[in-house]
Protein backbone atom coordinates (compact mmCIF):
# COMPACT_ATOMS: atom_id res chain seq x y z
CA UNK A 1 0.00 0.00 0.00
CA UNK A 2 2.64 2.45 0.48
CA UNK A 3 4.45 2.02 -2.84
CA UNK A 4 1.07 2.74 -4.01
CA UNK A 5 0.65 5.71 -2.38
CA UNK A 6 3.98 6.90 -3.12
CA UNK A 7 3.22 6.28 -6.65
CA UNK A 8 0.34 8.45 -6.29
CA UNK A 9 1.84 11.64 -4.77
CA UNK A 10 5.04 11.51 -7.39
CA UNK A 11 2.23 11.47 -10.69
CA UNK A 12 0.58 14.57 -8.64
CA UNK A 13 3.76 16.36 -7.85
CA UNK A 14 4.88 15.65 -11.70
CA UNK A 15 0.97 17.13 -12.43
CA UNK A 16 1.63 20.27 -10.21
CA UNK A 17 5.07 21.23 -11.65
CA UNK A 18 3.31 20.87 -15.44
CA UNK A 19 0.52 23.24 -14.55
CA UNK A 20 3.23 25.66 -13.06
CA UNK A 21 5.96 25.22 -15.77
CA UNK A 22 3.79 24.46 -19.13
CA UNK A 23 0.15 25.42 -18.64
CA UNK A 24 -0.52 28.28 -16.24
CA UNK A 25 2.49 30.66 -18.59
CA UNK A 26 0.46 30.28 -21.31
CA UNK A 27 -2.90 30.41 -20.16
CA UNK A 28 -1.13 34.79 -18.47
CA UNK A 29 0.46 35.24 -22.09
CA UNK A 30 -3.22 34.63 -24.24
CA UNK A 31 -4.71 36.59 -21.48
CA UNK A 32 -2.33 40.08 -22.20
CA UNK A 33 -2.37 39.45 -25.64
CA UNK A 34 -6.64 39.28 -25.53
CA UNK A 35 -6.42 42.62 -23.19
CA UNK A 36 -3.66 44.27 -26.01
CA UNK A 37 -5.86 43.45 -28.92
CA UNK A 38 -8.76 44.86 -26.45
CA UNK A 39 -7.41 48.31 -26.12
CA UNK A 40 -6.33 48.75 -29.58
CA UNK A 41 -7.69 52.70 -30.49
CA UNK A 42 -7.21 54.82 -33.32
CA UNK A 43 -3.65 56.09 -34.42
CA UNK A 44 -2.19 52.72 -32.70
CA UNK A 45 0.80 51.64 -34.91
CA UNK A 46 1.21 48.04 -34.80
CA UNK A 47 2.61 44.70 -36.03
CA UNK A 48 0.25 42.25 -37.02
CA UNK A 49 1.19 38.38 -36.70
CA UNK A 50 2.27 38.19 -40.52
CA UNK A 51 4.64 41.39 -40.12
CA UNK A 52 2.63 43.77 -41.56
CA UNK A 53 3.19 47.40 -39.81
CA UNK A 54 0.85 50.36 -40.03
CA UNK A 55 -1.24 52.61 -38.08
CA UNK A 56 -5.02 51.89 -37.25
CA UNK A 57 -7.21 54.22 -38.48
CA UNK A 58 -10.55 52.71 -38.28
CA UNK A 59 -11.85 49.81 -35.27
CA UNK A 60 -14.84 47.78 -34.81
CA UNK A 61 -15.85 44.90 -32.90
CA UNK A 62 -14.13 42.15 -34.51
CA UNK A 63 -12.23 44.20 -37.26
CA UNK A 64 -9.55 47.08 -37.68
CA UNK A 65 -8.31 48.97 -40.88
CA UNK A 66 -4.92 50.02 -40.87
CA UNK A 67 -2.91 52.07 -42.97
CA UNK A 68 0.50 51.09 -44.28
CA UNK A 69 3.71 52.86 -46.05
CA UNK A 70 3.84 56.09 -47.42
CA UNK A 71 1.36 55.27 -50.68
CA UNK A 72 -1.19 55.16 -47.76
CA UNK A 73 -2.49 51.24 -48.75
CA UNK A 74 -5.51 50.27 -46.18
CA UNK A 75 -5.66 47.07 -45.35
CA UNK A 76 -8.70 45.39 -43.17
CA UNK A 77 -7.80 42.66 -40.75
CA UNK A 78 -9.05 40.53 -37.89
CA UNK A 79 -8.39 41.90 -34.59
CA UNK A 80 -6.48 38.06 -33.74
CA UNK A 81 -3.92 39.17 -36.30
CA UNK A 82 -2.37 42.28 -34.20
CA UNK A 83 0.86 40.35 -32.86
CA UNK A 84 2.60 43.58 -31.04
CA UNK A 85 1.31 47.50 -30.47
CA UNK A 86 3.25 50.55 -29.63
CA UNK A 87 6.70 50.57 -29.34
CA UNK A 88 7.69 47.15 -30.51
CA UNK A 89 5.81 47.72 -33.73
CA UNK A 90 7.75 51.02 -34.29
CA UNK A 91 10.85 49.85 -33.64
CA UNK A 92 10.30 47.45 -36.59
CA UNK A 93 9.87 50.27 -39.58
Amino acid sequence: MDGMMGTLIYFVVIIAIMYFLLFRPEKKRKKQQQEMRDSLKIGDTITTIGGIVGTIVDVDKELIVIETGEDRVRIQLARWAVGSIGKAAEETN
